[in-house]
């Protein structure tokens, strides 16, 4: 890329952010006209199909100047996208037809400058996504079968579903991974895993079913032991340092808690020294399903903390939100904080650690919307489904 492409690309897409479905839109009708049999890799619903791609982008533009993080991104969307059996030669028309539908509707802005530039970060990114799919095929498959082996019911919305995988996962505590169902084929949504790796090689989700959530409805109310579902490759940044030194701070929001369940594991099984306080909140108890295996956890160890928070009411002498208790209650300023649940949450709760004092790089979650330009807020979705959200 050339020093003025970053720039020259993200005022494009302030320009056409207001328009952001209609180019999704005008995307996906040229990709599937120019080759039809692409379509044949896409849900039949395509919606959220499109929310992901304009927040990956929104997410690779945001990133621009930062290559380290930018390209750790796109080396797992390459990896990621070999689930949906993605082959090097389809990225070219997808470039083509990405820049087709941005220049239709940038109007009088658009310039061959313009066009160039995309041309050019598009080419970089594409070649990041097929060098680290590449690279995963030497010793993964593009997706794996797994068998659901436990399947608990905590809550009448909620279930724990644990699986077997058929080969070696490989994954992080903290991470996430798309999951399909057989009764939704082509149909992927992101559940974060909730137990660090260990020699059983067992992975549990703690998942929340939602009106019109198709996944997430399969999951917890027609699943059952025995069913056989698909995992994309593990995704996600927010990953603990187990070696690090300063205390940690868990938010957690519902069935976000999954993933910060995962990395107290982790940190356990390292047998860290780290004090960590969990806040943990909900809006009704039953979104506290896990409390007593965290509450029966800091009876055995010296280091866990778990201050449990529900909307309007006080549970065990503590009053408000999740986001209310992290306010009252605020975390020392060398800590190390971790985040996941509802978006909303997450930025409320981000806001408020930084007014106490935590520097941004001090405050980890997997993105989400509202952290990016105000011209695509307010869609009600985010950059990554979180634990539990909405399948």
């Amino acid at each position: 890329m050339e020093p003025h492409d970053a720039d020259l690309i993200q005022r494009n897409l302030a320009v056409v952010a207001p328009r952001a479905a209609d180019v999704t839109s005008h995307f996906y009708a040229l990709l599937f006209l120019r080759e039809p049999a692409l379509r044949d890799l896409f849900p039949p619903a395509m919606d959220t199909q499109r929310d992901r791609l304009l927040h990956a982008l929104i997410r690779i533009v945001g990133d621009l100047e930062n290559a380290s993080a930018l390209s750790g991104f796109l080396s797992q969307l390459g990896r990621d996208h070999r689930k949906f059996d993605v082959l090097a030669e389809h990225y070219d028309l997808v470039g083509e037809c990405l820049v087709a539908a941005l220049a239709r509707y940038s109007g009088d802005t658009w310039s061959d400058h313009t066009q160039n530039a995309w041309v050019r970060a598009y080419a970089a990114a594409a070649g990041i996504m097929i060098g680290a799919a590449d690279e995963d095929a030497l010793t993964n498959p593009p997706h794996w079968t797994a068998e659901i082996v436990a399947h608990e019911k905590p809550a009448d919305d909620i279930a724990v579903v644990t699986v077997r995988p058929e080969l070696h996962f490989p994954y992080r505590a903290g991470q996430y991974t798309f999951m399909e169902t057989p009764w939704w084929p082509r149909v992927w949504r992101a559940y974060s895993i909730a137990n660090a790796p260990d020699h059983h090689g067992l992975l549990t989700f703690h998942i929340r079913s939602v009106p019109a959530g198709w996944v997430s409805n399969a999951l917890v109310h027609k699943a059952k032991i025995g069913d056989r579902i698909k995992l994309g490759a593990a995704m996600g940044e927010m990953v603990v340092d187990h070696l690090a030194p300063n205390p940690v701070l868990c938010v957690a929001g519902g069935t976000g808690l999954a993933p910060l369940k995962a990395m107290v594991e982790e940190l356990a099984y390292y047998g860290t020294d780290r004090f960590v306080d969990l806040f943990y909140g909900a809006s009704a108890h039953s979104g506290l399903y896990g409390l007593d295996d965290l509450l029966r956890l800091s009876q055995r160890v010296t280091w866990l903390r778990v201050r449990p928070a529900l909307d309007d009411l006080t549970l065990a002498g503590i009053s408000g939100g999740v986001s209310d208790v992290v306010r009252e209650y605020g975390p020392r300023y060398d800590c190390d904080a971790y985040l996941s649940g509802p978006p909303a949450m997450v930025l409320d709760s981000a806001r408020v650690l930084r007014r106490l004092g935590l520097g941004r790089d001090q405050i980890h979650h997997d993105p989400v919307l509202g952290e990016y330009p105000a011209a695509v807020e307010g869609s009600g979705s985010s950059t990554r489904a979180p634990a539990g959200a909405p399948g």
